[in-house]
């Protein structure tokens, strides 16, 4: 469950975007680095946007424990070409076809 989005390039000089969870009922936070935000305006010409960014994490946080790492940390970093992996692999989910 989405809990926060905090933009923590004041806050720690991290230059990222951490979103928060609640999941199996402990707090993750997913931490997506800042300049994939320049990068995919630069490649696409459009923004990822709040939404967007808490669907990447989000994206991020379900392959991790669908392939079994588990809750082991609190906070998890994706470098560039992570977090445009999963923005890729975000969009084209949410813009596959619903199956019932």
């Amino acid at each position: 469950m989405y809990q926060a989005l905090i933009v923590a390039i004041a806050t720690r000089h991290a230059d990222a975007v951490d979103v928060k969870f609640l999941a199996d009922g402990k707090t993750v936070s997913v931490r997506a680095a800042a300049p994939a935000w320049v990068e995919y305006k630069k490649r696409t010409g459009r923004a990822i946007t709040d939404s967007l960014a808490v669907e990447i994490c989000g994206h991020y946080l379900k392959a991790s424990l669908e392939a079994g790492e588990g809750l082991g940390r609190e906070m998890y970093s994706l470098t560039i070409e992570e977090t445009l992996t999963h923005l890729d692999a975000a969009i084209a989910e949410m813009q596959a076809p619903a199956t019932v």
